[in-house]
């Protein structure tokens, strides 16, 4: 993947952005001082057609079995390790250290292979973080797709608030204005959050929900839509084909971050927040 850095003027329409997410990010729950376990609580059941993965049974500081840590082309500072002093169920969590700029970045991640290749696929997992997203682009879950050339599909911040971003022509979900980024939300901070998608293979569809609500912003219906999927349909054709699932981070700009993950499903049905 090629790095890009994405520049912003300090326009009346970035201002805008800022001031359409201040009522959000408000309601967001207040941050700690230090990241603290949650109680333990057992995780969503595994879809039939999927797997899940609590990191339970991680026996080292590496992700192993069926996870991975990678980056692309180059590295740096970034890590992704298994954490035990830090988990949304059990007692263990993969942690990321994300540091700004590209070659920073660090994954965890898992093929794709044991999931059906029908057109439903659905994931879920939560995500813990300690700073709010910044106004460049950053991406902290990715698949790579081998019906778009093998660039990724990249789930991120951009504007201080959630956003889906096409590497192969940088199509972003949704629009980056400020009507656009007021109907998609910031990620909170320091809490865990339920993060789900849903993924139409062969219709190109994309849903997203946030603690079980779903996301206006981040859908893609097969209808162009003004400041949320016209910008993304625009091309046609797209058909995604992921074989990966990646949990990391990734900056393109500014942007350092910690980030724990925990609770992950994959399957052909939705899965849940449980």
């Amino acid at each position: 993947m090629a790095p890009y850095v994405r520049t912003l003027a300090a326009t009346a329409a970035s201002l805008a952005v800022t001031a359409a997410l201040t009522t959000a990010a408000t309601a967001a729950p207040a941050p700690s001082s230090t990241p603290s376990s949650a109680p333990p609580r057992a995780a969503a059941a595994c879809s039939a057609n999927g797997f899940c993965e609590d990191f339970e049974s991680q026996t080292g500081t590496v992700p192993s079995g069926r996870w991975t840590t990678s980056v692309a082309n180059c590295s740096g500072a970034g890590t992704a390790t298994v954490d035990a002093t830090v988990a949304h169920g059990g007692t263990k969590s993969v942690r990321v250290t994300g540091k700004a700029g590209y070659c920073n970045h660090a994954f965890a991640g898992t093929s794709l292979s044991g999931v059906p290749t029908g057109s439903e696929l659905y994931a879920r997992f939560w995500v813990r973080h300690t700073t709010a997203l910044p106004v460049q682009h950053v991406t902290f879950a990715a698949l790579r797709d081998t019906n778009d050339g093998g660039k990724d599909l990249r789930m991120g911040g951009q504007n201080k608030a959630l956003q889906w971003n096409r590497e192969s022509d940088d199509a972003t979900l949704p629009a980056q204005s400020p009507a656009g980024v007021a109907l998609s939300t910031p990620l909170p901070v320091n809490t865990w959050t339920c993060l789900e998608f849903r993924l139409d293979r062969s219709a190109g569809r994309l849903d997203t929900w946030v603690n079980g609500s779903l996301v206006t912003g981040l859908v893609v219906d097969g209808t162009p839509t003004q400041d949320v999927d016209q910008q993304w349909l625009a091309r046609g054709g797209w058909r995604p084909a992921p074989t990966d699932l990646r949990l990391g981070w990734e900056s393109y700009g500014e942007g350092d971050d910690t980030l724990w993950y925990d609770d992950v499903a994959v399957g052909t049905s939705r899965i849940g927040c449980g």
